[in-house]
């Protein structure tokens, strides 16, 4: 988990209701699932707030899916996401970055070219 999540959690079991095996982390007054349209109406508040445009409450989703396949391999981006097959990650592969994407190949190409041909023997 990264260190934001891992504080924000901590931070939850401190509370002083709710902490149970199975409990719910994020609940309403009475400790209940919090109902969609209030949680929409929370977060599109929250938007206006701090003066961003506004998006979809899915397009988290999509946010975190383009931030961590820069990051982490396709396999576990898959699993954090539950996605059930790699095809449906695979739809944000294109935005993995390539900067350094010559110089792998250059370097590849180098080994690859050192291995197979010898330098020519002087004649003495």
């Amino acid at each position: 988990m990264i260190d934001q999540v891992v504080a924000a959690l901590d931070r939850l079991s401190r509370r002083k209701s709710w902490t149970g095996e199975g409990d719910l982390v994020f609940v309403n007054p009475d400790g209940r699932h919090i109902e969609d349209s209030a949680l929409r109406r929370r977060f599109y508040a929250a938007l206006e707030a701090a003066g961003l445009k506004h998006v979809r409450f899915h397009d988290l989703r999509h946010s975190f899916g383009t931030l961590a396949v820069q990051v982490f391999p396709l396999t576990d981006v898959k699993a954090y996401m539950g996605h059930a097959d790699i095809a449906t990650t695979m739809i944000y592969v294109h935005h993995v970055p390539q900067v350094d994407a010559a110089e792998k190949l250059s370097k590849a190409l180098r080994a690859a070219s050192t291995a197979t041909f010898e330098p020519a023997q002087s004649a003495a």
